[in-house]
This record gives C-alpha cells, structure tokens and sequence, in this order.
C-alpha cells in the first residue's frame, strides 16, 4: 500500500505533547498527516509543527473551508506551508457546512459551489505566483501578488461531497477529498471522479473488539454529523436516506436521546471501522481495494488503549 495518512492532532492529546508520536510516523509506516479544522486546533498550525518534527511526511489539511479566510490570506497560509515543506505539501480545500460557516463564523454560506470553483481558480494563480487582478463570481481580487511564491506549487485537492463537487474536482483540481463513507461507497464516489485523480477519505477508527462501545461512541459522532445539511445530502445520495430518516426526524424533533437509539447497528458498522486492531486495518484496506488512494486515519479512543499504543497498533507495519 502506497499512502496511510493520520489525523493530526490526536483526540484528547495536548498539540505540544505530539512532537514524540508524530516523530516516530514514518518507521511505522504512515505516510501522511491531515489536519483539520472544525472548532479545536486551526487547519495550519499542526502541519507546521510536523513539517519540522516528521520531515518525511507528507501533510495536507483536510479540509481549510473556502469561506472563513479571504483568498490572499489562504494563499499566504498555504504558500508557508509549502515553504516549510517543499514538496510535501497538499492543500485541501471545501465548503465546511452552514454551522461552521454562518452559526460559528457570522459569514453568509451563499453559493458554495462557486465560491469553492473560484477559490481554486485564484489559488492557482496566486501559488504558481502571479499577480491575480480579477473579478470573480463570489469574490474579487485586486492586485494580489505573493511575496515569495513557493518554489513548487502545492497541488489542489476539493473536499467533495457529491456528483458536482466531484466533477469539479476531476476536471480542475488534483484530486478529492471525503469522509463519512463505507468500503462498498467508494465506487460510487469514484463513478463520480474517476479513476485517476487521487481520493483521500478520512475514516473513523475505534480500535475495540466491544462492538457495543464503538457503536454507542459512533452513535453519537453519526447524529453529530448527519442532521448537518451537507451530510444529510450526501447520504441520501449513497442510498442511506431511509435508513436515516428516523434519526433525523427525531433529532428535528428534539429528541436526541431517541434520535441515537433509532440509527440502526448496520449504519454505525459501515461507517465507523472499529474491532481489533488487527481487523480495524483490515477494514481500512477493503477502502483502498474499492478504489481509495489514501486512507486518513482519525483515532477515537476506545478499546483501553493509549493514544500512542493505538497509533501503534493501527499502523501498516503493526
């Protein structure tokens, strides 16, 4: 297997406490770091703490949205990263959802598709260092020009959601980035992207043989996810619409408590890989027999184990 990427930092670990973890990545064969960014840590500052600590790795944010960040203020961030690593760096862009965007952040979430396709557009100018003068659908540029463009552009990946989004990717970006799907979901996303563009999904690992515990910490991560409207979309398109509609009538209803007991086992087991170690990498491989390029591990604890042993236990070379 060519890539195995983790999420960076990891749950209930202190991001100046990883310098150890994150140093010993690469003899344990993980290829990548992906950061993300929803309400801890920025998308930025932990890729730039690996760069120096695992110079091997490669590191992408997964994902920046397009909307919290004016375009030349992305382009800087992401043009330092690249200087940090040259090489080693993926830019990972998208949408967010409307409750980062517009609930937490005060910013209209209009026109998602566009402003994501025009952001692309920019960063490309303005990474490969032009002087960008343009005016776009849902933002215009005035003369922006890096300081010191990185010596070799990042690529572009787009977190992509469904048919559109894909096919943006597929034609202007260098690949897409999703999460939230089982082994057998990937074909139908890569129906969508095609075979060659590089797909990096991230998935939900909880390394415990107690099938109750996963599914009970996997009920709760899945209504926390799916009652947002980009995820609910999502799965009603990978078919998972009736099967998740009690839950969403519940959580509409302000029944949480009977929203999580209505998502049945069977969505919980697709979506969250859990079980031994062993079996958990087990799983992660059937993703990249469906067509996954790079897998991106995100560790819920459980199971007793260390955040350390986990990284360990659920590493390729384990």
């Amino acid at each position: 297997m060519s890539r195995w990427g983790l999420t960076v930092p990891l749950t209930g670990l202190p991001l100046a406490e990883h310098r150890e973890i994150i140093a010993g990545l690469p003899a344990l064969g993980y290829t990548d770091a992906w950061s993300a960014e929803t309400n801890g840590t920025d998308a930025f500052t932990p890729l730039a703490l690996t760069s120096q600590w695992a110079p091997e790795l490669r590191l992408g944010p997964a994902i920046v949205p397009v909307y919290t960040r004016g375009p030349a203020l992305l382009a800087q961030q992401a043009a330092t990263l690249a200087d940090l690593a040259p090489g080693r760096f993926v830019l990972g862009i998208g949408t967010s959802s409307d409750t980062i965007v517009e609930r937490w952040n005060g910013i209209p979430f209009e026109e998602p598709y566009k402003r994501t396709r025009d952001t692309l557009r920019f960063l490309r100018k303005a990474l490969a260092g032009e002087k960008v003068k343009e005016e776009y659908d849902t933002f215009t540029v005035k003369g922006f020009k890096l300081e010191r463009a990185p010596g070799t552009p990042p690529p572009i990946v787009l977190a992509a959601l469904r048919p559109g989004m894909l096919r943006l990717a597929a034609r202007e970006a260098d690949g897409a980035i999703t999460n939230w799907l089982a082994p057998k979901d990937v074909p139908t996303v890569r129906s969508e992207l095609g075979e060659d563009p590089e797909l990096i999904a991230r998935l939900f690992v909880c390394p415990t043989a107690d099938a109750d515990e996963a599914r009970a910490i996997g009920r709760w991560m899945i209504a926390a996810y799916m009652t947002v409207p980009v995820y609910r979309a999502f799965h009603e398109w990978l078919g998972r619409g009736e099967a998740l509609r009690p839950m969403n009538e519940a959580w509409a209803a302000g029944d949480r408590k009977k929203a999580l007991e209505l998502i049945p086992d069977q969505v919980v087991d697709d979506l969250i890989v859990h079980g031994s170690p062993a079996a958990c990498r087990a799983r992660i491989r059937e993703y990249v027999d469906n067509g996954l390029t790079t897998p991106v591990l995100a560790i819920v604890p459980g199971g007793g184990l260390s955040t350390a042993d986990a990284v360990r236990e659920l590493a390729p070379n384990a």
